[in-house]
């Protein structure tokens, strides 16, 4: 029996990392297996919130066991020392998800909502919305992380077809 097709899909942060694990089914269709947040404390110092970074993404990979995981690319203006702390944050987990021999695709914001609306500069109420109506979650998706990382998943899901049609 095939392993069924199993994607991680990570909203990157240091701060709150953003996570939706998805699984294809025989129909063809995905479905949300679990999605949520990972928070760490801001009265920890930044490499332990690292660390708890690296052993939740650890824990999830050894949980859901995916075949593939999608990580969204960094887009910052405005903020630098933002941008380099989640910058960090992003390497611990491609660094995680690579020692774990997986495969990594990354997506930027655009690629993202080009695959689930079909327009690359979708507003987050919309991806929300087809994020739900794509995986069959009725309740509306609480955290925008969270909804940002199945989105993840689903872009990378698409790509995967993608590349075994070429």
């Amino acid at each position: 029996m095939l392993k069924p097709e199993i994607i991680l899909g990570i909203d990157p942060g240091f701060g709150r990392m953003g996570y939706g694990v998805i699984e294809k089914m025989k129909t063809g269709e995905w479905r949300a297996i679990d999605f949520g947040c990972i928070d760490t404390s801001p009265k920890k110092k930044f490499v332990e919130r690292l660390q708890e970074v690296y052993e939740a993404v650890e824990f999830l990979i050894k949980k859901y066991q995916p075949s593939v995981v999608g990580v969204e690319k960094l887009f910052f203006a405005r903020n630098v020392t933002t941008a380099i702390e989640v910058a960090q944050a992003r390497g611990v987990i491609l660094l995680c998800a690579g020692q774990a021999g997986l495969i990594i695709d990354e997506f930027t914001p655009q690629q993202i909502k080009q695959a689930i609306t079909g327009y690359g500069k979708s507003e987050k109420v919309q991806m929300q919305k087809m994020v739900a109506i794509i995986l069959g979650i009725k309740d509306k998706i609480k955290s925008d992380d969270a909804a940002d990382a199945l989105a993840v998943a689903l872009c990378t899901g698409q790509s995967l077809w993608l590349k075994k049609v070429k």
